[in-house]
Parts: C-alpha cells; sequence; structure tokens
C-alpha cells in the first residue's frame, strides 16, 4: 500500500500532463456556427441605419440576385479593418447590404465616412434582436444570400484579402 501511496503524487501528475496535452492537439471549437445555413432568412424589417442610404428588409434579399449580407457596428475594430475587402468586393460586382447592431445613426455615419460605404442598403438593429436570429455569435459577420433569400454560407470574423475570392465564388454558386 505505500509503494502505492509512494507513487500516487506522480501517476496524477501525468495524468494531468497528458490532459493537458490532448487539448494542444484537438483544440475545442469555440465557433458559434449559425444553424439557419441552407435554410430561409427570418423575416425583418429594420429602420434605415445610415442617413444616406435606405433601410433593410429581409425580403429585399428575395429578389433572384445573390448578395453578400454583412453584420458590423461603427464601435467595431475589425469591421473596419475589412473596410477595404468590402470595397473590393463592390467593385468586383457583388451587391452587399448590411445590418449595424447595437449603434447610433450619428455613429455609423462617421463610420461609414471614416471607412468607406459599399452598402446598397443598412438596416439599424438597436438591439441586435435580427442577429440572434440570423444566428450570429458577434461582428463582423457576412453571409452570403442567394437569390431565394436563403443563407448559403456563413463567414465568421472579418474578411481578409485572401477571403475575397472565396465570397466571389460562393456568390456565383449561390445563384
Amino acid at each position: 500500500m505505500r509503494r502505492v501511496l509512494i507513487w500516487l503524487p506522480m501517476l496524477l501528475f501525468l495524468g494531468f500532463v497528458a490532459l493537458f496535452a490532448s487539448g494542444l492537439f484537438k483544440p475545442d471549437d469555440r465557433i458559434i456556427h449559425s444553424r439557419l445555413v441552407g435554410q430561409a432568412l427570418p423575416a425583418f424589417t429594420l429602420p434605415a441605419a445610415a442617413s444616406d442610404r435606405p433601410a433593410l428588409a429581409s425580403t429585399e434579399l428575395a429578389t433572384g440576385k445573390p448578395r453578400l449580407l454583412n453584420i458590423f457596428a461603427s464601435w467595431c475594430v475589425p469591421c473596419a479593418a475589412e473596410a477595404p475587402q468590402l470595397d473590393a468586393l463592390r467593385q468586383a460586382g457583388a451587391q452587399i447590404d448590411a445590418i449595424a447592431i447595437r449603434d447610433a445613426r450619428p455613429d455609423v455615419d462617421a463610420f461609414l465616412k471614416r471607412n468607406g460605404n459599399p452598402y446598397a442598403r443598412i438596416g439599424l438593429d438597436a438591439r441586435s434582436a435580427v442577429q440572434i436570429a440570423l444566428g450570429s455569435s458577434g461582428v463582423p459577420e457576412t453571409f452570403v444570400i442567394d437569390g431565394r433569400g436563403r443563407i448559403a454560407y456563413q463567414h465568421i470574423g472579418d474578411i481578409r484579402a485572401d477571403d475575397v475570392p472565396m465570397l466571389l465564388d460562393r456568390l456565383k454558386a449561390a445563384q
């Protein structure tokens, strides 16, 4: 019995090391993916978030042409970082609509003035109700919406330069 007690601390230590190592080699997926990918957008109607862009409703996203739906906020640093890529997508022919979450119109106007405005319509989701209904877990996040108003793809996080061709391909495939 005494021999077992002598080796017990060593066995506990090795067990802890094994548990820790398993976490390093197989990390958890902490990204929350939308369960709506492949399904229709939830119905919504949002007021305009910017002075120079119209409001946004889910019915406007089912007009026969695929488009991007970008979830952003004026207070979001990665949202500002992805602005050049959104402009590149717009210049490549992508139609982009947006939802500004937990924001105010003057702040959105200032953000767009600083970072550019690639959006056709921008809805204001002041309480994140539509964001939650979409299954979006944060900002920025971009959805590819097919011509029938269904979510074809979800891009979590900011769009980087190397994501632009992939998003254009996803838009083309969503036709």
